[in-house]
C-alpha cells in the first residue's frame, strides 16, 4: 500500500479508526456477501451469509458493523436468522451483539439482512470523468462500515461477493467470476468466488464503467486490466508491466496464492491498495511514471500481507516492509545493483528523518487505534532495510531459503515477527535474537561518529568509531579507505582500529556499499 496525494496527517484525521476489537470465541470460515447497488441514491442493501466456528462455549457473540448514526450513515440490521429461525440481537455504534447459545467446536450458519449508506469502507463517488463508481477500501479495519464481519487481520475467511447493480456497470472482486445473470429493469447480478482465505482488509468489490483487457497469462494465472474507458489506451499499456513482475515473485518466493490478478484503476484513498487478486490503484496511476514501482509493491503484497498476513497491526512491517524490499529486489534484478543502492539511500534518509519526529520501534504495540499512523517510515522503509541487512548477514542463498520457507509455512495464515525470526534461524542455522531485538523491537538507529588520524611515521590510519545513541547496537561496519574496504565488528560504545596505508588517505567513506541503516559523521582529527 502506498499513500498518494494525501498527507499521512490528513489520513489519520479523516479516517479515525477505532480500537481493534477481536473476538476470541469465534473463527469465521466463510462469508457470502450479497450487495445490491443502485443509481438513485447511496443506500446499499446487504445480505451476509456467515459460516463460523465457535472456539469457546458462548451465550452470545459479536461481529463488527457500524450502526446508522445521527448523520444518517451506517448500517441498520433488520434480521438475523439461523436455519430460518429468527435470532435475537442488538446493535451499538460499532458492534452487533448476537444472542446464541453455542458449544466450543460447533459450526453455525447465520444470515444477516441489513441496509444503509456506508460511512466509509465502500467509497461511492464519481471518478475524474464524472461517472459514478463504487469501490471497496477496507484497510485497515474499515470493512465493517459496510460488511458485518470480524474486522481484523487475524481472522481470515473464504469470501463470495454476489453484486446486483445496474447493467451498465462491470464488477470486479476477489476471486474468479463464476456467474453473470441478466435481470429485468436493466439490472445484472455478478458472482465472484475466492477460494483462499482472506483478512477483511483486502476483501473488495469495484463497480464502475470499465474497459477490460486480458493482456497475458502467467502460467495458469490470467492477468486482467480494468480501467475507465477514457483511460483505455494509457491504462492498457502501462498496466501490462504486471506480466514481468508476477513471474519474478513466483520464481523467488513461491506459488501465487490466487486464481487471477486484476489491476484496477479506482477511487482508493491510497496510491495503491493490495486487495487480494484485485489490486486498486489511484486514478492517475495509468499515466504515472512510477507505475512499475507501484505495481511491484502491490503485487508483492499478494504474498506478504494478503496470503501471509500479520497477526496484528503492530507487526505491519511483515506486510509493508516486505513489499518495500521486494520492490527493491525486483528493480535490482531488472536494472542492476546501482538502482538498489540509490533506493536504499533514499529509504535510509526517510527513516532517519522520521525518527526525529517520532521515535518508536518498528513493532509498535503502542498503537491501539488510528492504525493509519502505522503507515509510516518504520513499517515501510525501515522494515525494508531490516530485510536488506538480514540478507547481507545471511547471504543470498540462506536469505531466500528463509523467505521461501516463511511464505510456505504462513501462506493462508498469520504470523508475527517472532514467527519470522524462528523460520529464518532454522533456515540459516544462526541465532538471530539480537538482530531482531535491536532492529525491530528497539527504537532508533546507530548514529556513528567516525574520527581518523593519519600517522605518517607509522604509515597507518588510526580510527575511532563511537556510537552516539544511548542504546548500543551490534553490526558489521564497512569502511572504504581510498577504495579499499575494511570490515569492523561493532559491539561497544567506542571501537578503535588501526589500518596500514601507503599514504595519507584521500577519501574515507563509511558504508560505501549501502548495507547499514545508520547515521554517519566522518571527520579527520588533528
Amino acid at each position: 500500500m502506498r499513500k498518494c496525494f494525501y498527507s499521512l496527517l490528513l489520513l489519520v484525521i479523516a479516517f479515525n479508526t477505532k480500537a481493534q476489537v477481536q473476538f476470541p470465541a469465534i473463527d469465521v470460515l466463510h462469508y457470502t456477501f450479497g450487495i445490491r447497488l443502485n443509481d438513485v441514491n447511496d443506500t446499499i442493501k446487504g445480505k451476509a451469509d456467515i459460516e463460523l466456528k465457535f472456539l469457546k462455549d458462548v451465550k452470545k457473540f459479536q461481529l463488527n458493523l457500524v450502526k446508522t448514526n445521527s448523520s444518517g450513515k451506517g448500517m441498520l440490521v433488520s434480521s438475523i436468522t439461523e436455519h430460518g429461525k429468527n435470532i435475537s440481537f442488538s446493535q451499538d455504534s460499532d458492534l452487533i451483539h448476537i444472542n446464541v447459545v453455542a458449544k466450543a467446536g460447533s459450526s453455525h450458519y447465520f444470515i444477516i439482512t441489513y441496509q444503509g449508506i456506508p460511512a466509509d469502507g465502500l467509497i461511492i463517488s464519481k471518478n475524474e470523468f464524472g461517472h459514478r463508481t463504487f469501490f471497496g477500501d477496507n484497510w485497515p479495519n474499515r470493512a465493517h462500515n459496510w460488511l458485518p464481519c470480524a474486522d481484523y487481520p487475524a481472522d481470515k475467511a473464504l469470501v463470495d461477493f454476489i453484486v446486483t447493480a445496474p447493467d451498465h456497470y462491470q464488477v470486479i472482486a476477489n476471486g474468479l467470476k463464476k456467474q453473470e445473470i441478466t435481470l429485468p429493469n436493466h439490472l445484472r447480478t455478478t458472482h465472484y468466488k475466492e477460494t483462499s482465505p482472506l483478512p477483511t482488509k483486502v476483501m473488495v468489490i469495484g463497480v464502475a464503467d470499465f474497459a477490460i483487457d486480458h493482456p497475458a497469462d502467467v502460467g495458469t494465472i490470467p492477468l486482467y486490466t480494468y480501467v475507465f474507458p477514457e483511460s483505455k489506451d494509457a491504462g492498457f499499456k502501462s498496466y501490462t508491466i504486471a506480466k514481468e513482475i508476477l513471474p519474478y515473485y513466483i520464481k523467488m518466493i513461491g506459488p501465487y496464492a490466487y486464481e487471477k490478478l486484476a489491476n484496477v484503476q479506482s477511487k482508493t484513498i491510497f496510491g495503491g491498495m493490495e486487495n487480494a487478486s484485485a489490486i486498486f490503484y489511484f486514478e492517475n496511476s495509468v499515466t504515472s511514471k512510477g507505475i512499475e514501482e507501484l505495481m511491484a509493491h502491490e503485487i508483492a503484497h499478494q504474498w506478504f500481507g494478503d496470503a501471509a498476513s500479520e497477526k496484528s497491526f503492530a507487526h505491519l512491517w511483515l506486510s509493508e516492509g516486505f513489499a518495500t524490499y521486494m520492490t527493491n529486489l525486483y528493480l535490482e534484478n531488472k536494472y542492476g545493483t546501482d538502482t538498489l543502492k540509490t533506493r536504499l539511500k533514499a529509504d535510509r534518509a526517510t527513516v532517519l528523518k522520521f525518527e526525529k519526529r517520532r521515535l518508536t520501534p518498528v513493532v509498535d504495540t503502542g498503537v491501539k487505534n488510528n492504525f493509519m499512523q502505522m503507515l509510516n517510515a518504520n513499517s515501510y522503509q525501515k522494515g525494508g532495510w531490516v530485510l536488506h541487512m538480514l540478507r547481507r548477514k545471511l547471504g543470498d542463498t540462506l536469505f531466500w531459503k528463509g523467505i521461501r520457507n516463511y511464505y510456505a509455512q504462513y501462506k493462508n495464515g498469520n504470523a508475527n515477527t517472532d514467527d519470522l525470526c524462528k523460520v529464518m534461524e532454522k533456515a540459516s542455522g544462526q541465532n538471530l535474537e539480537q538482530f531482531f531485538k535491536q532492529w525491530l523491537y528497539t527504537a532508533g538507529h546507530p548514529q556513528l561518529n567516525i574520527t581518523w588520524k593519519y600517522d605518517e611515521a607509522k604509515k597507518v590510519v588510526e580510527m575511532t568509531i563511537t556510537q552516539k545513541q544511548s542504546t548500543l547496537f551490534e553490526f558489521p561496519l564497512e569502511i572504504s579507505i581510498d577504495g579499499q574496504s575494511k570490515i569492523l565488528d561493532i559491539k561497544n560504545k567506542a571501537v578503535n582500529a588501526v589500518f596500514p596505508v601507503k599514504e595519507k588517505p584521500k577519501a574515507i567513506i563509511a558504508d560505501p556499499n549501502v548495507n547499514l541503516l545508520a547515521g554517519f559523521e566522518v571527520e579527520e582529527s588533528h
